[in-house]
């Protein structure tokens, strides 16, 4: 299948879309401060950069888009076309969550990771995600993940 634009603006609705402060983001931070949980965002010299860095509790969380990150979920859909470059590019994305969540629990780290379908759609239980990622923070259990 073609695609339905030109090559110029693909590029450009592309690089419109975001890598940090997205949408998915946003809601897990606002909801986990509003819990009483102090965070930093975006921590450089950890691998992988988490999107959430809770240095009280040595503890990390990404919050991942199904679709840039390959998730097996009903919002993946690889795309028809360049399905080469797509299966490479989403597969160098996962390789790259594991080395960074294998790395930083060999730091002492722990790895929290919020897929985008556990937030999207009308029967998500936001608030329920949000309270078990709290009792995660307060335990020692080393990862969690949350999907939908």
């Amino acid at each position: 299948m073609t695609d339905i634009v030109d090559a110029a603006t693909r590029s450009r609705m592309m690089s419109g879309i975001r890598g940090r402060n997205t949408k998915p983001e946003i809601l897990v931070r606002s909801l986990l401060h509003r819990r009483g949980f102090r965070f930093r965002l975006h921590a450089r010299e950890l691998p992988g950069k988490p999107d959430i860095l809770f240095p009280r509790y040595h503890a990390a969380i990404f919050v991942h888009g199904c679709f840039w990150h390959g998730h097996d979920c009903p919002l993946f859909k690889p795309p028809g076309t360049r399905e080469d470059f797509w299966r490479e590019k989403i597969g160098r994305n996962q390789a790259n969550d594991l080395k960074a969540r294998d790395t930083l629990l060999a730091a002492g780290w722990r790895v929290g990771v919020v897929w985008e379908c556990a937030i999207r759609g009308k029967d998500k239980d936001i608030e329920g995600m949000a309270r078990r990622l709290g009792e995660w923070l307060r335990s020692e259990q080393a990862s969690v993940e949350e999907r939908g």
